[in-house]
């Protein structure tokens, strides 16, 4: 393909500017900026060594910019977009990320978020040494099965295709337990869990059956919180920890129709105090395990 002059005007831009902002790297918004760089050109047919050619830059430029070591500019965001030939509306979303990867916090709000903040999470999974998740009324995520999924997202009402890309997003999330080398996971759930019916009672014995294989995985521990406890600062609501080897911990918070990433040192020293309170009214793992199984006979008893 010839490169036509808005591209090479874009090309020169991104050079004479410094095409490198690897001071925004790391952040969950240039983690998603790198996420969806690297699933458009997928999707778009193009291998990176081809789309370098074209855009007569160093492919391994083009693989940091991907795996989220290195930031682009956004004249080369759109230099990348135009020569893939994005649609408009995929390529304003991928755009606003690079606009704004300089921002600390990044709240998403509306339906238009939920693809960034899904992918934002992702690579944050992906690329965590360690994560640990609060969840008071829900099993967490990364820990739900397929059907669970399947059963919370039809109780919303979710229309047909946004319910399939959700599960599509979702599918591939728990490898990051399983993988050789497996992030820490730490889930710690309040005892109202075990018995919120949030699905079928063969789907709920099957979740906890896959919650007690998953906790005696070296990696991952599991801990339930009792309902009798008086007050704890996780009663404020859920979030989940990231702790990252290369960049600075975040807390993620997801709600309804919203979430938020803040990466705020305070904010962060806050919620991993609050986590060492939750883990002080927590059952200790032996204790925790014996009412998952209890939880999986009362469900499985119900079948």
């Amino acid at each position: 393909m010839i490169i036509g002059p808005r591209i090479g005007a874009a090309i020169g831009a991104a050079r004479r500017n410094g095409i490198n902002m690897s001071r925004t790297a790391g952040t969950p918004r240039a983690r998603a900026l790198s996420a969806a760089l690297r699933e458009t050109r997928r999707a778009s047919g193009v291998g990176l060594r081809a789309l370098s050619r074209q855009l007569e830059l160093s492919h391994t430029q083009l693989s940091h910019w991907e795996n989220g070591s290195r930031v682009p500019s956004i004249e080369t965001v759109a230099m990348i977009l135009a020569a893939l030939r994005v649609p408009s509306g995929d390529r304003e979303r991928i755009l606003d990320l690079a606009r704004n990867t300089a921002e600390p916090n990044w709240l998403t709000v509306g339906l238009a978020g939920i693809p960034q903040q899904l992918a934002g999470a992702i690579e944050s999974e992906r690329a965590a040494s360690a994560i640990t998740e609060w969840a008071p009324m829900i099993v967490p995520g990364l820990l739900q099965t397929p059907d669970l999924m399947k059963s919370t997202m039809r109780a919303v009402k979710l229309p047909q295709h946004e319910e399939d890309v959700r599960m599509m997003v979702r599918a591939g999330r728990s490898e990051v337990l399983t993988r050789e080398d497996p992030v820490r996971f730490e889930g710690i759930i309040s005892e109202a869990v075990l018995y919120q019916r949030l699905a079928a009672p063969g789907v709920m014995a099957e979740q906890f059956a896959h919650l007690i294989e998953m906790s005696e995985r070296p990696n991952i521990t599991v801990r339930v919180v009792p309902l009798r406890t008086g007050w704890h600062p996780g009663l404020l609501g859920p979030f989940v920890l990231y702790e990252f080897p290369d960049a600075p911990s975040v807390v993620y918070f997801e709600h309804y129709n919203s979430g938020a990433f803040i990466p705020a040192e305070h904010d962060v020293n806050e919620h991993q105090k609050a986590l060492a309170e939750i883990r002080n009214v927590a059952f200790d793992t032996t204790d925790s395990l014996g009412l998952l199984k209890q939880a999986h006979q009362e469900w499985e008893s119900q079948t």
